[in-house]
């Protein structure tokens, strides 16, 4: 079973999410965690770039003597909430094992290292697998859901991993926080993005529903929208 997959992102009038570039500066406040509280998911998940934002250590050894079978290990199983990073490749050494008191749950490839697992292990950084060498989004999902019971997560980023799930038409929900600042420049990130290689793939949205306009507190305005994804034989 799939959970639903509800995007939060908060972003300025012209789509960019990275709020020190934003004018006037302060624009999103606490907006982001507010409606984060609200949505009640009983996990979020970010890409790696977003989830190394967040990790205190340094590169697991290079070897070890241990091995390991390619099948999820839980450090924690009775957490109300969870935070979840895709690192198809084991990148990131974490230097810690929760993330404002969600307990982080890695996703790997069983490409990944008997290295990179202990040093998960070592830190009490739980993990599953998604994939042989690439991720796969659509079982990224069902695991969690088999594994973790989760029915409601929280994309919220980047814009590379909010692609990808959009792309893969897994995405439920957007839920936008139109914060009253300009970005204004070339290069900035966006609520959903892509590789150069992915620019030609579009979405198989079929429609979006406005469900909810509110505004919050400053100026900023939230959006709900429910998506639609078109089934596999749509044209």
């Amino acid at each position: 079973m799939k959970p639903r997959v509800i995007c939060l992102m908060a972003s300025s009038i012209d789509g960019r999410t990275l709020p020190s570039r934003w004018r006037p500066r302060g624009a999103a406040g606490n907006l982001f965690e507010q409606v984060h509280d609200e949505l009640a998911g009983e996990a979020w998940l970010v890409g790696r770039t977003t989830g190394q934002e967040f990790a205190r250590g340094k590169a697991y050894p290079a070897s070890t003597t241990e091995s390991f079978p390619r099948e999820p290990w839980f450090a924690r199983r009775d957490a109300e909430a969870y935070g979840v990073v895709l690192d198809a490749h084991g990148k990131i050494g974490w230097g810690r094992s929760d993330i404002g008191g969600d307990p982080i749950v890695v996703v790997l490839t069983e490409a990944v290292s008997d290295a990179h697992l202990a040093g998960l292990r070592g830190e009490g950084v739980s993990y599953v697998f998604a994939g042989k060498a690439q991720l796969d989004l659509a079982l990224v999902l069902e695991v969690l859901h088999r594994e973790l019971g989760v029915t409601r997560l929280l994309l919220e980023g980047g814009g590379g991993a909010n692609g990808a799930f959009l792309r893969a038409g897994l995405v439920d929900e957007l839920n936008l926080i139109l914060c009253p600042a300009i970005d204004g420049t070339k290069g900035a990130p966006s609520v959903f993005d892509s590789t150069e290689a992915e620019a030609d793939q579009r979405p198989p949205i079929a429609a979006m529903t406005l469900e909810e306009s509110r505004p919050l507190e400053g100026g900023a305005l939230l959006l709900r929208y429910r998506i639609e994804n078109a089934g596999p034989d749509a044209t």
